[in-house]
């Protein structure tokens, strides 16, 4: 079986869980209160950001902290777990598969629904920002361009954590474990991304990519800004340090 057919088969299996419904429901969540309190954006003059880039800025924050996060948690566990719950693992580790293109079919599978929340988020982004831009009669609405390079970044950024997430999964088969400990990893990142080894810890790449560009949209905020080097050697590593324990781990708890 090809890779292609695998990632095929990996997306039949997913069709009617209820991960999308999770992701989804998690993206319309973040929006409501930044359109509650949209008024609060025309007070950051003391910041230097507009209006609408704060808007913009402020939502994706609060999912780079911790919505996106933990529903890539909760989206890899449930992932895992649907394959243990029916025993349909071990009927995949009984053909003749390699194990590791089908950890890794698995793997794009989890880069897929990150990348389908985040298009969501941008969704709901601009169905927000159109409402609030009737409610304040100002326009809340940036450049799809601008849009579309942000969105862009913060999926790069969030692999080597992803990779991290889904390492987890495979080596603990609890699930209860596995969500505790992913979720719990998310907390630290407030404090990681002021210090100067933020990079050695993937889970606080997105917050950290977002809180730099905040810096950059706001003349008056001073914030740390993406240094490629060391970041983008050490994010390399530790993705393909917990894609490999991964690829090693995976199957090993059914096999007994």
């Amino acid at each position: 079986m090809s890779f292609l057919s695998l990632i095929g088969v990996e997306f039949k299996k997913i069709k009617r869980s209820k991960i999308f419904l999770i992701l989804f429901i998690a993206t319309v969540i973040l929006w409501i209160p930044s359109m509650i309190n949209a008024k609060l954006n025309f007070g950051m003059q003391a910041e230097g950001i507009s209006p609408e880039n704060n808007y913009f800025i402020q939502g994706f924050l609060a999912m780079s902290w911790f919505m996106f996060p933990a529903s890539m948690v909760v989206g890899t566990v449930l992932l895992s777990q649907n394959e243990r719950s029916n025993k349909g693992i071990l009927k995949m580790l009984a053909m003749p598969i390699s194990t590791v293109k089908l950890c890794l079919a698995k793997f794009v599978v989890l880069l897929v629904l990150a990348a389908v929340q985040i298009v969501m988020m941008t969704g709901m982004y601009y169905l927000s920002a159109a409402i609030v831009t009737q409610t304040q009669n100002y326009p809340f609405m940036l450049s799809p361009l601008f849009v579309a390079k942000e969105i862009g970044l913060f999926f790069m950024a969030s692999i080597p954590m992803i990779a991290l997430f889904w390492m987890l999964s495979v080596c603990i088969s609890t699930a209860i474990f596995s969500v505790g400990i992913g979720l719990a990893s998310i907390v630290p990142s407030v404090l990681v991304i002021n210090t100067k080894l933020w990079f050695i810890y993937p889970m606080s790449y997105p917050f950290f990519v977002i809180t730099a560009e905040y810096g950059k949209l706001a003349t008056n905020l001073d914030t740390a800004q993406v240094e490629l080097i060391p970041w983008i050697p050490v994010a390399i590593t530790i993705t393909i340090i917990c894609l490999g324990i991964s690829c090693i781990r995976f199957g090993q708890a059914e096999r007994r």
